[in-house]
């Protein structure tokens, strides 16, 4: 939560009753711009405290950065950039680790007048040549009037021109003609191509942050191909203007375009520095997720376990109601499964403080609202235990922390806080573990490592 002075953010404190006009352009800025915070799970709330009136920012699960209406100009004066409430290695490096699982949405929204210099090129290269590939998988063909020299007549044939340059060079087969013809949009595949070529010439400035950037370039190049018998088009603002006029447009289509306009007005994500930028969003809780499922990928690997992802709807356990329209959810999806011979463990990732939260105090010092969330959460975890098969289930639920906590945790040798369920004969596990965003992921995945080795070695 962020809590700023209202006089001062609408800088009224020259003026001899700041707080009556606070309050007023307070009551509008929250109106304008409900609609707008809501794009990034955010809530403004106001506290007065007898001298002043204090703005309460409230931010939910995303990160991102919107513009913002000023209620005394009406115009997208503000900006709202939203970071983790945790510490992390900064979007772009941890992007480029995970390999892309998750990734940055850009908003349908005018552009802030400041922009992310720390967000890596690739980053938006990324979405704009995933645009573009869905631009081209989608483009419609459409009928085009087009002048070739030709062996046979098709269309309107330019007699004059026949008679003066064919007929007089003994060219008697060489006829020109102009015809309609149904092919790809020319003008739209050269701007496709302009696009593609400047976002590769911008990748190979970043081939320094690992393979991924290298699978991007080869991607690109891919793209290039199916481009590349038209010659390169820099198209104007009115074309692009009447590009996104056109009837029929689809969403791919629009995509595309803006994709293009973005690359020729040099425009880059919307966050701290000097430049104008995109408006985006991105949700903490499937980046969380991502996170977790890249930190099991190196633990299945050193410990030759087989692993699904919900991400990729690859646990999904349907619940078969009777009669079928009737019920509530449908299936049960765990984020993570790792199966070996005797042991199945799954995961599952929650953006949410609580590790930290338990670190500092003591359960029954816990507000209800945080413990009520934490039943919900274990609640969960052991109903994704019953779905598993072998002799011994582990059901674990991974929180974020700090580097500094998770360090300490580390040193104790209490990274994992264990417990066990008996039901008959059959024992359920149950692990609480914490990771960071800002540590190294092989660091992170040997600690873990080293906790199943002993759990399935057994």
């Amino acid at each position: 939560m962020s809590r700023r002075s209202a006089i001062d953010f609408f800088q009224l404190r020259r003026l001899r009753d700041p707080q009556t006009l606070a309050a007023r352009l307070t009551e509008q800025f929250v109106v304008q711009n409900h609609s707008l915070m809501a794009r990034l799970d955010v809530r403004i709330d106001r506290d007065y405290d007898g001298n002043d009136l204090y703005l309460l920012i409230q931010a939910g699960s995303a990160v991102g950065a919107i513009p913002l209406i000023s209620p005394t100009t009406a115009r997208l004066d503000y900006g709202l950039v939203v970071q983790p409430r945790f510490p992390w290695a900064g979007i772009g490096r941890m992007l480029a680790e995970m390999g892309w699982r998750v990734g940055p949405t850009p908003l349908q929204l005018p552009l802030l007048r400041r922009s992310e210099r720390r967000v890596p090129v690739w980053v938006l290269s990324f979405m704009i040549l995933t645009r573009l590939k869905e631009l081209l998988d989608s483009l419609d063909r459409r009928f085009e009037l087009a002048t070739e020299t030709r062996k046979a007549p098709r269309g309107s044939v330019h007699w004059a021109e026949y008679a003066t340059r064919s007929l007089g060079h003994a060219k008697f087969l060489s006829i020109p003609c102009t015809f309609p013809d149904l092919r790809d949009d020319r003008l739209l595949k050269g701007a496709v191509r302009h696009t593609v070529e400047r976002q590769l010439r911008a990748l190979e400035t970043q081939k320094e942050h690992g393979a991924f950037v290298h699978r991007l370039i080869e991607f690109g190049q891919g793209l290039l191909r199916r481009v590349q018998t038209v010659p390169e088009y820099v198209p104007s603002s009115t074309t692009l203007s009447s590009w996104r006029q056109r009837p029929m447009r689809s969403a791919p289509f629009l995509n595309g375009v803006q994709a293009i306009e973005w690359t020729i007005d040099e425009r880059g994500l919307a966050g701290l520095s000097d430049l104008e930028g995109i408006p985006w969003t991105m949700s903490m809780d499937q980046f969380f997720e991502a996170w977790i499922e890249t930190v099991f990928r190196v633990v299945a690997q050193r410990t030759g376990g087989q692993i699904r992802v919900g991400r990729k709807r690859e646990t999904v356990h349907a619940i078969s109601w009777e009669p079928p329209y009737l019920g509530s959810q449908k299936s049960l999806v765990p984020d993570i499964w790792l199966k070996w011979e005797s042991t199945t463990l799954i995961v599952d990732a929650k953006y949410k403080r609580h590790w930290e939260e338990l670190q500092q105090r003591s359960w029954m010092n816990l507000e209800e609202e945080l413990r009520e969330q934490h039943r919900h959460d274990l609640l969960q975890v052991l109903a994704y235990a019953n779905l598993g098969r072998t002799p011994r289930v582990i059901a674990c639920l991974a929180y974020p922390c700090s580097p500094h906590t998770w360090n300490w945790r580390r040193e104790q040798g209490r990274l994992i806080h264990r417990a066990e369920l008996t039901v008959g004969t059959r024992v359920v596990h149950l692990w609480l573990t914490a990771v960071p965003m800002a540590t190294d992921v092989e660091r992170i995945a040997a600690g873990l490592t080293d906790e199943l080795r002993k759990v399935i070695s057994t």
